[in-house]
């Protein structure tokens, strides 16, 4: 079995320092398009963003409610073709503007376009009411267009060896000069009403949607007591999804044990999904009976028809997902945690880490 699968100085400072939303280096923008239409549903479920908007706390759980519509197509639209997903990510960002214009009062919301102009960098001005406020030209736009495939471009045949930093930063002042000459005098000062004052987003942390509830049906506890992840608001999760019989799975269980040892005592907790691919798979006695002698010892689910596989939009054998203390997913590893040499594991630990030293 194999692994499956801102331009004037002081007005507009913010477009040189190119804000992207994500954390560290990990880009998140979901959405294929120039315009980066998945902002919104990134932003709006970060702590950093609600203090910014100064939402309260009823705000925030219709917030969340209003999320729980929305984040499992769209966490699931990620295997999607690039013009379905984005289609799929517009319809979605559309039913949350809807729903968030009955949450938030009108000076939150004004603020909230700002973030969301700040967070795209150059590729606002690619927005149809960006273009619209600046009185962009179609010669403008074409150009800006043309310019910002030619940076993607180039940056996707950069590899992460040494130097490639240096290229990509090239790169992207590259392109921030060729929106200053674009620009005429007036724009550029049109665009600072736009953004607002300068934020922060490297104080963002959630920008993925909630984690699925676990799918129950046609399924069975072949280790620990029924769980639902609502019940584990508090805790940090890891979800991994396996099949026994696979080896690629096989060599990923020793670090689930070793995360579950070493933080034992600080609300960790594993949750191992066997999805069956064997016919032997889909036997709870065999099942079992390698979790014993794989050393499991936490709960484990025999997902018969793979709902679980479906729900999460899996493709991989192994994944593994962890999920944070409100229930939102915070990273994944499709694979080996370390094919290859890689250091899967230690990157997925520090991840670990992160997440029980945070406190909201």
């Amino acid at each position: 079995m194999f692994m499956r699968k801102r331009l004037l100085p002081i007005c507009v400072a913010w477009l040189v320092a190119w804000t992207t939303l994500g954390v560290g280096s990990r880009c998140i923008a979901e959405a294929p398009s120039l315009a980066g239409s998945a902002v919104l549903l990134q932003m709006i479920r970060d702590n950093a963003v609600q203090q910014e908007l100064r939402i309260g706390d009823e705000q925030k759980k219709k917030i969340l409610s209003a999320l729980r519509m929305v984040d499992g197509p769209w966490f699931r639209s990620r295997n999607l073709k690039a013009v379905t997903r984005e289609q799929e990510i517009s319809k979605l960002v559309g039913q949350l503007e809807t729903k968030l214009q009955t949450i938030l009062t009108q000076s939150q919301q004004q603020r909230l376009l700002q973030l969301r102009c700040q967070s795209l960098g150059t590729r606002m001005l690619l927005r149809s009411d960006v273009i619209a406020k600046l009185q962009l030209s179609n010669q403008q736009v074409e150009a800006l267009t043309s310019a910002f495939h030619a940076t993607d471009s180039a940056n996707s045949q950069l590899s992460n060896e040494e130097g490639s930093s240096e290229q990509r930063e090239q790169l992207k002042q590259q392109e921030v000069a060729l929106v200053k000459q674009e620009l005429t005098d007036v724009q550029k000062l049109r665009l600072s009403t736009l953004t607002g004052a300068p934020f922060d987003f490297s104080a963002v942390r959630r920008t993925y949607p909630l984690a699925p509830e676990l799918s129950l049906g046609d399924t069975q506890w072949i280790q620990g007591e029924p769980i639902k992840l609502a019940n584990l608001q508090g805790k940090v999760v890891a979800i991994h999804f396996y099949a026994y019989q696979c080896i690629n799975c096989q060599r990923n269980l020793p670090h689930y044990t070793a995360w579950m040892k070493d933080y034992a005592d600080r609300d960790f907790v594993v949750i191992g999904i066997q999805t069956p691919e064997t016919v032997a798979e889909r036997d709870p006695a065999k099942v079992a009976a390698a979790a014993k002698r794989e050393g499991m010892n936490y709960p484990l689910l025999l997902d018969l028809k793979s709902s679980n596989w479906k729900k999460w939009s899996n493709t991989m054998w192994p994944t593994v997902y962890l999920i944070d203390r409100k229930g939102f997913l915070r990273r994944w590893w499709q694979g080996e945690l370390n094919w290859k040499g890689g250091n899967g594991e230690q990157q997925m630990r520090a991840t670990i880490e992160q997440l029980l030293a945070e406190q909201d």
